[in-house]
């Protein structure tokens, strides 16, 4: 279960409810043309991708088992979820429509906070893309959905993630307890980014 940053921004009605409407409405076009908001159709595909141990071993807070009926419900729960400003629950599809990873946003609209989990498919792991993606979708938080932190945890021994999210520019802020949906925990790293943190680093690189 996701957990708010541990920093906490003070948030005007009016800034938190700008958060939840764009959420609500969120245009996913603007992280790329392949991604689309995970619907039943998806369903198989995720089943597929998220099999490989490689792919979900290191994400403690996927729904599990990996069966029709509970990716079926976690996409439910999303929608449900989307429609109050709290999550998005995207996928990156194939030129044959196949899922080749997915993204799932939490947001805390009265906290301007959102935290971001993920993972693409294993034979395309290791390609740069993951950065790529991770900078596209960072950028796209703060500049679409309006929000002004982001806090992120990775497995202590996942190092491909702690690369990608320490390149982005996140500052490490020790550990944290992750809880899974089955209620155990699991120490993970944690880092957080303020989007003038963000913007400043992308300045500096033009």
């Amino acid at each position: 279960m996701s957990a708010p940053p541990t920093t906490r921004l003070d948030v005007t009605p009016r800034e938190a409810a700008a958060i939840c409407a764009t959420v609500r409405g969120a245009d996913l076009s603007l992280l790329g043309p392949m991604h689309r908001l995970a619907g039943p159709e998806h369903i198989a595909g995720l089943i597929a991708l998220l099999w490989d141990p490689a792919v979900s071993d290191p994400i403690y807070d996927l729904p599990r088992p990996f069966t029709h009926d509970m990716i079926a419900g976690w996409i439910s729960d999303a929608r449900d979820k989307q429609a109050r400003g709290e999550a998005i629950l995207a996928v990156t599809v194939d030129d044959r429509s196949t899922v080749m990873g997915y993204s799932y946003f939490t947001i805390w609209p009265d906290r301007s906070a959102a935290e971001l989990a993920g993972a693409q498919r294993a034979d395309t792991q290791g390609q740069g893309r993951g950065k790529s993606g991770a900078a596209r979708s960072f950028g796209w938080m703060f500049d679409h959905l309006g929000v002004r932190l982001i806090g992120l945890t990775a497995a202590q021994d996942n190092v491909r993630s702690a690369r990608v999210i320490e390149a982005a520019g996140f500052v490490a802020k020790g550990e944290r307890q992750s809880v899974r949906a089955d209620g155990s925990t699991r120490l993970s790293l944690y880092w957080e980014l303020t989007r003038d943190q963000w913007r400043g680093a992308s300045q500096a690189m033009d």
